[in-house]
């Protein structure tokens, strides 16, 4: 496992400032809450998870077919509804993959609860009053609520998706879903006729930045002098914004759209014009089959297996996880049968040498790498460590638009 808590530490307050990862993803509404139980009804055993694992190669030791542990009971809260079919969505498709996999563990959810620790500590502490014994905060932004909670229920294990701070009975857990994107963008740098593409970002955060920079050098690598514009919705969800967003790109000449949103209305603006697209979050071929090329994919389920498992054994001690696409909890959706055989092929090379471990974030942000002012950013041979990929607040030469949104 790679820890990144000092790296987080440093970047956390600049980040909080500029925005709370997906504070405005959807109204205070209602919360519903549903509870997922081993003699549920048969539409969780028949539902086919998206991603769900096999057993990953590296550390992530989890299958889908499980030796039963101990009852344990899970709680997810979730910041938008599990059927946006993005961030949200991937999550919940985690959480049945873990119930396919272990019967005796009961979960339950909570969606649409805002970042405001106003609105989301009371979800949290509920869940502990209950007596759920692992939560799993799934966005920053909960940071604040997890941490004042936890330490009053100190046999409840926590875990913050994407967070940075641990303690005692908190960790953190996320993927370098960069490795993804760069084949995706390969896959996108092959299929554009004329090298102009776009993308739809949410916010310019490290985060963001560094998979619009992974995906614009696997576009590079396909097509050198490819171009990748960004504009920024400053939304993680909102389907008219980023719509309009794709469609802008569009019209300025981008015959690809790639997204860091959480729906598939970027994907529908393509199809819409006769144009391809590259999803995120989970294939979004279904929302757009005759424009989506393929896109980077979380495996939450992986992550949330081997948590559970290690859980229940007794050996989980606090961590702070950032796994690879080896390990299983980032993948690549299925390459669209519309790109051309040669292309599947070079595209599927690149991603078996990523799910090996030959290939990763070190050879994605491997020199020379210039800035988009042609400046050299990272000399010949040199890798980028962890902590100056974590707090990526630069474009790559070949980016159009600004790092600072």
């Amino acid at each position: 496992m790679t820890s990144i808590k000092a790296t987080h530490e440093r970047i956390a307050g600049e980040t909080r400032n500029r925005i709370s990862r997906r504070s405005f993803t959807i109204g205070t509404g209602a919360a519903a809450l549903t509870l997922t139980t081993a003699g549920a009804a048969s539409s969780l055993a028949q539902a086919t998870p998206v991603g769900t694992p096999g057993t990953p190669a590296g550390g992530l030791q989890a299958s889908p077919v499980a030796t039963p542990g101990r009852p344990l009971k899970v709680a997810f809260v979730y910041i938008g509804p599990t059927a946006d079919l993005g961030w949200t969505y991937a999550h919940d498709q985690g959480r049945l993959a873990l119930a396919a996999a272990h019967p005796e563990v009961e979960t339950v959810y909570v969606e649409n609860i805002p970042e405001a620790q106003a609105e989301s500590e009371p979800a949290i502490r509920g869940f502990a009053e209950q007596g759920q014994e692992v939560i799993i905060a799934t966005s920053f932004g909960y940071g604040p609520a997890v941490l004042a909670v936890a330490p009053q229920f100190p046999e409840t294990q926590f875990i913050h998706i994407s967070g940075y701070q641990t303690a005692e009975n908190v960790s953190t857990g996320f993927g370098k879903i960069e490795e993804p994107r760069y084949v995706s963008g390969f896959v996108a740098g092959r299929m554009s006729p004329t090298g102009k593409l776009g993308y739809v970002a949410a916010f310019p955060i490290p985060e963001v930045l560094r998979g619009i920079n992974a995906f614009t050098l696997g576009v590079r690598a396909a097509n050198p002098e490819a171009t990748v514009q960004v504009v920024w919705t400053n939304t993680w969800y909102n389907p008219a914004t980023e719509r309009t967003a794709a469609e802008a790109l569009l019209d300025g000449g981008a015959d690809v759209i790639a997204q860091h949103q959480d729906t598939p209305a970027p994907q529908q603006a393509a199809e819409a014009a006769g144009k391809f697209s590259v999803g995120y979050n989970v294939d979004m071929s279904s929302q757009a089959p005759a424009a989506v090329l393929t896109g980077p994919v979380w495996n939450w389920g992986a992550y949330y297996i081997s948590a559970v498992e290690q859980i229940q054994a007794g050996t989980w001690s606090t961590n702070q996880y950032w796994g690879s696409w080896q390990e299983g909890v980032v993948d690549l959706a299925p390459i669209a049968e519309f790109v051309p055989a040669e292309v599947r092929t070079e595209a599927e090379a690149l991603a078996d040498e990523f799910r090996a471990g030959t290939r990763g974030n070190a050879t994605i942000f491997r020199g020379p790498l210039l800035d988009q002012e042609g400046t050299e950013r990272v000399a010949a041979g040199v890798s980028m460590t962890d902590e100056e990929i974590l707090t990526m607040d630069w474009f790559v030469e070949g980016v159009q638009g600004s790092a600072e949104g």
